[in-house]
């Protein structure tokens, strides 16, 4: 077993929240959403090239990153067992032959050096305790010159995908949680700053946050939309924090809530976000 440093995110991913992922298989926005588009177009990955996956979880970026490298190689690597599982039966599935996934910690895991083109990633560079030593043994696993290309959010005020869900069930407590939005890691690096400063001293160079309004999909309805947040991080928080409001009504008023973002193509709901790209040199 490679070595795990992010010991709560592991705990989280391993547990029921990632097995309520690997069940929902990601519906909350699936590789042909603007957010990925984005980010492979940014990645320009070519047909030949050796590519990473971090935080792939189910492994919708990594399938479609094989597609653009069909005759490359990509990994996949996630902390979370039960994602995996998934990520490779939905592989095995489409046939894809030039995959593999592994399981562990980005931050330490023993990648060999230079063994990469490209590094991508969608939501999945936000939550390690060390993020400097993190994106530094990243850099060791491109190859020089290599690419790093990842799309992370803005802070939460800025992304309705977040704080509208969290602020109806806040309302439904009367109150009771009026102190402000549920923290979460997923906004570390949310301020371009941040992104700059981590990256240059994990030794990356031409480090470029760029703002992109993107919509996020949320399954077809409501209600499905309503049932991945039931399961994700934040929501669970809140419904263990505070024990009198139940999942049932939780769900109602996330289903009401969500509701005006529905579109002919499903939920989407607006945010905000940063697609960074980074050379290592």
């Amino acid at each position: 077993m490679h070595p795990i440093v992010n010991a709560e995110q592991a705990a989280a991913w391993n547990g029921p929240e990632g097995e309520h992922w690997a069940d929902q298989n990601r519906q909350s926005g699936d590789a042909g959403d603007e957010l990925t588009s984005a980010l492979f177009a940014a990645a320009a990955i070519e047909s030949t090239e050796r590519v990473l996956d971090v935080g792939c979880g189910t492994g919708e970026t990594t399938r479609l990153a094989a597609r653009y490298a069909r005759n490359g190689r990509v990994t996949g690597v996630d902390l979370s067992i039960p994602m995996l599982d998934r990520a490779r039966e939905l592989a095995a599935g489409e046939g894809a032959t030039n995959i593999s996934f592994e399981v562990g910690d980005a931050q330490v895991h023993p990648f060999a050096s230079a063994s990469f083109d490209v590094a991508i990633s969608r939501f999945g560079l936000m939550f390690f305790n060390d993020p400097v030593v993190a994106f530094t043994n990243l850099r060791r696993a491109l190859r020089p010159g290599g690419r790093l290309v990842f799309v992370c959010p803005q802070v939460p005020q800025e992304n309705d995908w977040y704080t509208v869900p969290i602020a109806a069930l806040q309302r439904r407590l009367d109150g009771a949680a009026a102190a402000g939005p549920v923290e979460s890691g997923m906004f570390s690096l949310a301020y371009p700053t941040r992104l700059v400063e981590v990256l240059t001293a994990a030794g990356f160079t031409a480090v470029r946050p760029s703002a992109l309004d993107a919509l996020m999909r949320f399954g077809p309805d409501a209600e499905v939309a309503a049932n991945f947040y039931l399961g994700s991080g934040p929501v669970l928080a809140l419904l263990q924090q505070h024990g009198d409001l139940t999942r049932e009504a939780a769900r109602e008023t996330l289903v009401e809530a969500i509701g005006p973002y529905q579109t002919e193509t499903g939920i989407q709901i607006p945010g905000r976000h940063w697609l960074v790209t980074a050379n290592r040199p």
